[in-house]
């Protein structure tokens, strides 16, 4: 899985744009499913589709994934900036990867990205998140989830499976982004050093000129009026 091709900035800058509307599309997607579901059931209704093993099951979460923080005034709102932060990050790593033509990684981060996004517009504009998925195992009832989460936890597997199967792969892109700090806290020193060296060069001419004055008043002190 190492990119070993020429760099091409044409073809990298078409698969970042490539990328970006796959995050815009499945978030899309998942927004309109939920619209759906919230429009052609009622809340708490069950429709079988698979009787039982799968079914539509409306609810309404106001945790994060197997309800955590449900039952907390400040859990959206908390959740709601976790959401936030780790989308933009992914967002930002998505970009990194795909301007390197890393498709795979690319593909995981767009994946986790839909996901935290999808569900993020929930929880800013309804103060809850709309599941519908449900599957049933005997008397076990999976988490009830939705589009959003199966973007998740599909990036999430791709990502851990390019881990697990490429990480000299995985391990390449990292450098990149410690390359990238690295390169900054250089240009930072470089600029540090310059303005020291300038600071030194001014102490230096002002020694200088003051070195000069004592002669200059010599000199006017010996010649008469």
């Amino acid at each position: 899985m190492s990119d070993n091709r020429p760099k091409n900035k044409k073809t990298d800058l078409d698969l970042c744009v490539l990328y970006v509307f796959l995050v815009i599309l499945l978030v899309t997607v998942d927004q309109f499913i939920k619209k759906v579901i919230d429009t052609e059931m009622e809340y708490n209704s069950i429709k079988p589709v698979i009787p039982g093993f799968f079914s539509l099951h409306y609810v309404r979460n106001t945790g994060s994934a197997f309800s955590l923080f449900a039952n907390k005034d400040w859990g959206i709102y908390f959740l709601s900036g976790m959401s936030l932060v780790l989308g933009i990050l992914i967002f930002i790593l998505m970009l990194i990867a795909a301007s390197r033509s890393m498709k795979l990684i690319s593909l995981a981060f767009c994946l986790l990205a839909s996901g935290a996004l999808g569900n993020l517009v929930d929880r800013v504009w309804l103060k809850y998140v709309i599941d519908y998925l449900r599957f049933d195992f005997g008397t076990y009832t999976f988490p009830i989830f939705n589009f959003a989460d199966i973007c998740a936890v599909v990036g999430t597997i791709l990502l851990i499976c390019i881990i697990i199967f490429g990480s000299k792969y995985f391990e390449s892109f990292w450098q990149i982004i410690f390359k990238k700090k690295e390169k900054k806290k250089e240009e930072n020193e470089d600029e540090e050093d310059n303005v020291e060296i300038e600071e030194a060069d001014e102490v230096e001419e002002l020694e200088m000129s003051e070195e000069e004055d004592p002669e200059e008043k010599e000199e006017s002190d010996a010649d008469p009026e």
